[in-house]
């Protein structure tokens, strides 16, 4: 079957599929779809798809589908902000999004075995839509992974690979895998492959119809190799070009302090450090699309701050209080939503976004 191709922004190379450019540049899609007309009546539109019902944005087809997408969109009254409740999907964090157009792209292609690396929910992710479609997979692990997110993987038939060293010892020997030869499997990588951001930046869709076409000021996001930070980016600018809204959001990011490269790039090293080793999902000191980030930051006046450990811990109790089980890495946006409006990066009256990205159950 015949998928979408792919094009190399930097040196223009074409691909039918491949996970990476010969010039070592991550690749996108070479056709950006976009609906015609104006934006539907929000009333009338009919999301029982979830995010698929976005079909118009997607470049993919949807084979691979657990009914994923329109998480709830609520008051968060203690942070004077409106959250997404990522945490909802079917493997308990956002990394369905992404799971479910890069498998779906995977299924296209006939692909036998996907191959994946991950901390935990994104491996989880994969591994669940892969059972669905009935592919194999192989899921690179660091060893020191959560049991609840390993247990996810192997309950869903794929088989985890678990590696020593830091969250980059995970990627590069899974990356050396894939390299080594033809039978390695095709990587389902939620850094490189433009199918995951396509999947991610369906939660910019969905915030847009659940408030009537209509952006907020400001998003936090929390941002690691930054799937979720690039697909709002992503999302909010083909809305904006299809004319279904008429503006863009500040993005601003939350990043782990003492793995905070995007924080150190904008602000400097001293910006970065410190320690929060609660915060492992995002733990990424070299982010694929890092100039990808930075450019989505600037061009929305956006910024990137580090989170503390202590800060995450308190604000983690915090949103379990008032009914928000997250996990860890979770409370690192609504930590850096405090820290921005203290800094008077965000005002008081402003119009606030927060997605909450993995479930309490998978702690």
């Amino acid at each position: 079957m015949t998928a979408p191709s792919l094009r190399c922004p930097e040196c223009g190379a074409a691909y039918a599929d491949r996970w990476r450019c010969e010039c070592g540049h991550a690749l996108e899609y070479a056709d950006r779809p976009l609906p015609d007309g104006p934006a539907p009546d929000p009333e009338a539109f009919d999301a029982r798809d979830g995010l698929w019902s976005f079909g118009g944005f997607v470049p993919e087809s949807p084979r691979v589908t657990l009914g994923e997408g329109m998480t709830p969109l609520v008051a968060a009254d203690g942070w004077d902000a409106e959250f997404k409740l990522e945490y909802v999907f079917p493997t308990g964090s956002f990394k369905d999004r992404g799971a479910t157009t890069t498998v779906s792209r995977a299924a296209g292609l006939g692909v036998d075995t996907v191959v994946e690396d991950s901390s935990g929910n994104a491996g989880a992710a994969i591994a669940t839509y892969a059972a669905r479609a009935g592919i194999d997979a192989e899921i690179y692990v660091p060893a020191s992974v959560k049991e609840t997110k390993l247990r996810a993987i192997r309950r869903a038939g794929a088989t985890p690979v678990k590696t020593a060293g830091p969250r980059q010892a995970t990627t590069d020997a899974c990356i050396a895998a894939v390299e080594s030869g033809e039978d390695a499997g095709w990587y389902a990588s939620h850094a490189w492959n433009p199918a995951f951001f396509a999947g991610t930046a369906t939660v910019a869709y969905e915030i847009a119809l659940q408030r009537d076409w209509s952006v907020p000021d400001a998003v936090v996001l929390p941002l690691g190799h930054g799937t979720l930070f690039l697909g709002a980016y992503r999302g909010f600018r083909a809305l904006r070009d299809a004319g279904w809204t008429d503006g863009m959001p500040r993005l601003l990011g939350a990043q782990a302090a003492g793995h905070a490269p995007i924080v150190a790039a904008i602000h400097g090293e001293d910006a970065a450090a410190g320690d929060n080793d609660a915060a492992d999902g995002i733990q990424i000191p070299r982010p694929v699309r890092r100039d990808q980030i930075l450019a989505a930051i600037d061009d929305t006046d956006g910024d990137a701050i580090a989170v503390d450990e202590t800060a995450v811990e308190s604000e983690l109790a915090d949103l379990h209080a008032a009914g928000f089980y997250t996990e860890p890495t979770c409370a690192v946006a609504p930590a850096a939503l405090r820290a921005y409006r203290e800094r008077g990066v965000i005002a008081r009256d402003d119009d606030v976004v927060v997605p909450l990205t993995g479930s309490g159950l998978k702690a």
